[in-house]
């Protein structure tokens, strides 16, 4: 055990959780008891109804609007938020609760817009408190198996990604009543950006083509179900990507290098056992990996930062390098033309380490006024 495990021995991290829906309640919510080193003390919701319920459920008196959340940030009862709300009202609550020397587990992607990520990260730089983004698979053994076969150099140099991530969307879900800020591209799209940067180790420098479809069959109104991707790395290198709210649930990943490639399904779900093919010239060998509490396991991570007073990986640095990429891939998609990046350099990558997290996966409870992207 390191000296910093044992400083923040037996401490625990309060917890308040902003916003409601389907991720926080079946994954979240049961997650924070297993960590260990957490604890739920308050929810916040616009829905009274959920507050209530969920509060009994989980033993605890605290809930707040979301108009009252300032009152939360000065009751002095919590030392952190988790922020599961809409892509759009992450600075909203995030900026403030760091002005307040509270920290910040985030979802991805951090905002909307580069702007909005760059005041979260200003706000972070100017507090004492710490901010990550809930990038889940930075911690997932799986994941960490992978970038360490790749660092290593097992199927040689890079050259290309491709992936597939895709899930029947609901008509009636939240996600397709907002445009493209809700949509495939910010929802989904952030797993295979954020996965090429981490196998890569480098920043795209280009997007050299986006293209958005929408079936009629889909029911989704004014709303692209569909987009593909081509980036370019450095060294002319390659990542392309699609992303859908329209076609079955798809979720793949393929990493190919001067020597061989790699192949993981399921690359960026939870909950399954995840299968790599590894492939060197005509050598096959395939590795697997238990399914873990993936939320668990990003909490544990933070708070441990929290107690040991050591920085996150993946902040909000992290976090707006993905929205760089998103953003561009948004112009091309408006333009239809190729978009060079603006220059950006990561200062931080995944330790693997000493980031893999192995918490046994927990059974999803039953949910109040939320329901699973596809309607369950």
């Amino acid at each position: 055990m390191s000296i910093a495990s044992v400083l923040g021995l037996g401490k625990k991290v309060r917890y308040a959780v902003v916003g409601a829906g389907d991720i926080t309640q079946r994954s979240m919510l049961p997650a924070i008891k297993h960590t260990g080193n957490s604890k739920l003390v308050a929810i916040v919701t616009g829905d009274p109804e959920k507050a209530t319920t969920l509060a009994d459920m989980y033993g605890i008196d605290a809930t707040y609007s979301y108009d009252r959340f300032h009152e939360l940030l000065a009751s002095g009862t919590i030392d952190a938020v988790y922020i599961g709300t809409p892509n759009w009202r992450h600075a909203e609550f995030a900026v403030p609760a760091l002005a307040a020397g509270i920290h910040v587990l985030c979802e991805k992607p951090i905002e909307i817009s580069s702007e909005q990520g760059r005041a979260i990260l200003a706000a972070q730089q100017a507090s004492s408190a710490k901010f990550m983004t809930a990038y889940r698979l930075h911690f997932e053994p799986g994941t960490l198996s992978a970038i360490e076969k790749v660092r290593d150099g097992r199927i040689g140099d890079l050259v290309t990604f491709t992936a597939c991530f895709s899930q029947s969307l609901d008509p009636d879900n939240h996600r397709a009543k907002h445009g493209i800020v809700a949509g495939p591209l910010f929802d989904m799209g952030a797993y295979p950006i954020n996965a090429i940067r981490y196998l890569f180790g480098e920043e795209p420098v280009a997007v050299e083509s986006a293209v958005a479809t929408r079936q009629a069959k889909a029911g989704f109104g004014d709303l692209d179900d569909t987009v593909a991707v081509v980036l370019r790395m450095p060294g002319d290198r390659l990542a392309s990507f699609t992303v859908s709210y329209y076609a079955g649930n798809v979720d793949h990943m393929t990493i190919c290098g001067s020597k061989g490639s790699i192949h993981i399904d399921p690359a960026f779900g939870y909950g399954d056992t995840q299968h790599q093919m590894i492939t060197i010239g005509t050598d096959k060998t395939e590795d697997s990996f238990k399914p873990t509490d993936q939320f668990g396991g990003e909490m544990k991570y933070f708070s441990d930062c929290i107690l040991n007073n050591e920085d996150p990986e993946p902040d909000a640095e992290e976090g707006l390098a993905d929205l760089r990429a998103i953003e561009g891939i948004v112009t091309a998609i408006e333009t239809g033309r190729r978009v060079v990046l603006p220059p950006f350099d990561r200062s931080r990558r995944i330790n693997t380490a000493t980031q893999k997290q192995t918490l046994s996966p927990i059974t999803p409870p039953e949910t109040v006024h939320a329901r699973t992207p596809t309607g369950q």
